[in-house]
């Protein structure tokens, strides 16, 4: 099998949706915990998934009352990916697909 190096590497749209995706994950992970929740119980996967998802892509769309739903943690936590989401994975990989292909 002839590899070169070029084709070992992601390029920077791939490694831009795999940031995005893992952030997802990440805080729909957090989202659900109970800690996150104003009343202590569980968010359910698909509430969590879907905020997160929309708080990284700076939709702003939700499913739940984003101020009497989620706790001081879980509003941090939206906040987080709002920012990391809006600004730093963009910042990142645009960076990172400069420095890869020289431009």
């Amino acid at each position: 099998m002839n590899t070169t190096a070029s084709s070992r590497w992601l390029g920077p749209a791939q490694l831009t949706a795999l940031g995005f995706l893992a952030l997802i994950l990440t805080g729909a992970a957090l989202l659900s915990l109970p800690f996150a929740s104003a009343d202590g119980t569980a968010t359910p996967p698909m509430d969590a998934l879907f905020t997160a998802t929309s708080a990284t892509t700076l939709t702003g769309l939700v499913t739940v009352d984003t101020g009497s739903h989620w706790s001081l943690a879980g509003q941090v936590i939206v906040i987080a990916l709002i920012q990391v989401g809006g600004l730093g994975i963009m910042s990142i990989t645009s960076l990172t697909g400069m420095l890869l292909t020289g431009g």
